[in-house]
């Protein structure tokens, strides 16, 4: 991964967590302060909880993803210190996911008349674990890459001592 492409990514990665801990903060300033009254429609109190900690979640993996991004242009990415990373990227994803069941079930009651509504929500969910497998999946391939660069490496000290 070159510089300019781990730049970028920085890039990126500073203006979403910026936003996001905006959001954030404009949510718990909404708890708080209690600024706009509930007419009883949704309940916005367990939703803006629940928004909260939805965003801690992402700030979670995007503070591991600048991590990584850091081992890659350091070229250590492929040791086991990368690991714990992503292993909480993927607890991240896994936390989202249950975050949203909990909005999909907040919203299900007022979705009686129309429970495809409910359905699409849980299909979301689902989609979002399906990104946890998949970062799982790029964990064993990591796993593979480490095993082969350690492999590569204790070779390498074989054949020097044969030279």
């Amino acid at each position: 991964m070159g510089k300019l492409a781990v730049l970028a990514l920085r890039v990126v990665l500073v203006v979403v967590l910026t936003g996001t801990v905006f959001v954030q903060a404009l949510m718990v300033w909404a708890l708080v302060s209690g600024s706009d009254p509930e007419d009883g429609s949704l309940p916005l109190t367990p939703l803006r909880v629940i928004t909260i900690l939805g965003i801690g979640t992402a700030q979670v993996a995007l503070v591991c993803v600048w991590r990584l991004a850091t081992m890659v242009r350091r070229g250590t990415v492929f040791s086991h210190a990368a690991f714990r990373y992503v292993d909480v990227i993927i607890g991240a994803i896994v936390a989202a996911a249950l975050v949203w069941f909990a909005v999909t079930a907040l919203n299900a009651p007022g979705q009686r008349d129309d429970p495809g509504v409910t359905l699409i929500m849980s299909g979301i969910g689902v989609a979002i674990l399906g990104v946890a497998l998949l970062v799982l999946v790029l964990r064993m391939l990591l796993a593979q890459a480490v095993a082969r660069d350690v492999e590569a490496t204790r070779m390498q000290a074989e054949l020097a001592e044969v030279i």
